[in-house]
């Protein structure tokens, strides 16, 4: 486990959240109260079984779904109450995503797709791609921006996905399972591009993973067990 940082101000903070699906003949509760807080240079771990909530908390963290109780700050902007204008805004500006499978774009370059959320964000396509650029070469591929995604091997693709996460200089990055896709000696590559990340950009970072080798980089590791984020 590496060394924990030093304190530094709080970029995602979630009291008491409760979130509950209607399935079958009654209401499942699958956020049970859930308190969490993430601090700027921070890397934390989520562990825990499938069906243990994990990954409908991170949609919760990342604005894609709201609790049905509790309260959620993302970088020190209260989120509940927003219209989806506002939240799809703070969201843009403050998170980034990375997901087991990296979602791109398969008829734009891997350059267009990390410009993409500064396009969305009505940057303008030449300061967009500068960004990008500069992005893909901190992941290692300032070589291949000019391919498309058919063209990368599935590391690459990951490692796209990382650089469009982090163009915007989000507060925090949420991945979900994001070495699942991925075979060992690749995966052993993106967990060390993600701590070097995390120590050069000091983006914070809150990852789901079954890979206790990933959740070995963090500095703190939280179980999800049954709904319950614990220590």
């Amino acid at each position: 486990m590496t060394e924990a940082p030093q304190p530094a101000a709080t970029v995602l903070r979630a009291e008491h959240l409760v979130k509950t699906y209607d399935e079958g003949a009654g209401r499942v509760e699958v956020l049970r109260d859930v308190n969490l807080s993430v601090h700027a240079h921070e890397m934390v771990a989520i562990v825990g079984a499938s069906g243990s909530g994990k990954s409908t908390l991170l949609h919760v963290l990342g604005l894609l779904d709201q609790p049905d109780e509790g309260h959620l700050w993302i970088a020190g902007e209260a989120a509940g109450g927003l219209n989806e204008r506002k939240r799809s805004q703070l969201r843009n500006r403050a998170l980034g995503f990375v997901y087991q499978f990296h979602h791109l774009l398969p008829e734009f370059s891997a350059l267009d797709n990390v410009a993409m959320p500064l396009i969305v964000r009505r940057c303008s396509r030449a300061e967009a791609r500068e960004q990008a650029h500069g992005l893909l070469a901190q992941v290692g591929l300032r070589d291949r921006a000019t391919h498309f995604p058919g063209q990368l091997s599935g590391g690459e693709r990951q490692r796209v996905a990382l650089a469009r996460a982090l163009v915007t200089q989000p507060a925090c990055v949420l991945a979900d399972e994001p070495t699942g896709n991925l075979d060992r000696h690749t995966a052993d590559a993106m967990f060390e591009l993600l701590g070097r990340i995390n120590r050069d950009l000091g983006t914070a970072f809150v990852i789901v993973t079954h890979d206790p080798a990933l959740a070995a980089l963090a500095h703190r590791q939280l179980h999800m067990q049954a709904g319950h984020l614990e220590g």
